[in-house]
C-alpha cells in the first residue's frame, strides 16, 4: 500500500459511521458531489473512494484525484436524511454545478443542518502539488473526455449529460488559470 493509500485510509477511519449526508470536495475544498448513506457515512465514502460499487465513479462522473476532503453532516433519525441532502445539494449546486447528474427539489429542512465534520484525504503537500495548472487541466481534460466517451459508447443519458456540463465549467476554469 503507497503512502497515499495509508494516509487516504488513515483519515477515512476519522469520518464518522453514522447515518446522514456527505459531500465530496476537490483540491480547492469546494463540493462536487453530494451524497447520502443510511448505512454508514465512513462504508458509503470509502466505496467512491476505491471505486468499490460506486456508480458516480463507474460512469466517470467524478475524478477520486481530485477529491481532498469529505464533509460529512451525521444525522440521528433516517427520515432527516434525505431532506437534509436535498438542502446541501441545492446549496452547492447553486454555487458551482455539481457532479451528482441529478437534480434535487428543495427542502424545508435547509435552515437547519448539523454540525459539519471535515476530514481531508490527501496529504497538504500532494494536494498543493494537484492544484498546479499543468497537472490540474491535463487531468479534467482526460476526465471530460472519459465521460464523453461513456456517454456515446455506453449510455445516453440526461443525468450523465448533467455531470458532463459541470465537468465543462470546470474545464474552463482550470483552463483560465492554466492561461
Amino acid at each position: 500500500m503507497s503512502n497515499a493509500q495509508v494516509f487516504r485510509s488513515n483519515a477515512l477511519s476519522e469520518l464518522t459511521s453514522s447515518i446522514g449526508v456527505y459531500a465530496l470536495c476537490d483540491l480547492d475544498e469546494q463540493p462536487i458531489y453530494v451524497g447520502q448513506s443510511v448505512d454508514g457515512i465512513r462504508s458509503r465514502v470509502r466505496r467512491h473512494l476505491t471505486s468499490a460499487r460506486s456508480d458516480v465513479i463507474a460512469n466517470r462522473q467524478i475524478d477520486v484525484w481530485e477529491i481532498a476532503y469529505v464533509w460529512a453532516w451525521p444525522v440521528q433519525d433516517m427520515a432527516q436524511v434525505e431532506p437534509l441532502e436535498a438542502a446541501i445539494f441545492n446549496h452547492y449546486d447553486a454555487e458551482q454545478a455539481l457532479m451528482n447528474g441529478k437534480s434535487m427539489h428543495p427542502s424545508l429542512y435547509a435552515s437547519d443542518w448539523p454540525e459539519k465534520q471535515v476530514v481531508q484525504v490527501i496529504e497538504e503537500t500532494d494536494r498543493c502539488l494537484r492544484l498546479d495548472p499543468s497537472q490540474r487541466l491535463p487531468r479534467q481534460i482526460q476526465q471530460y473526455n472519459l465521460l464523453v466517451d461513456y456517454i456515446l459508447t455506453v449510455k445516453d443519458a440526461a443525468h450523465l449529460k448533467r455531470s458532463l456540463e459541470a465537468h465543462f465549467q470546470r474545464l474552463v476554469k482550470y483552463h483560465q488559470t492554466f492561461l
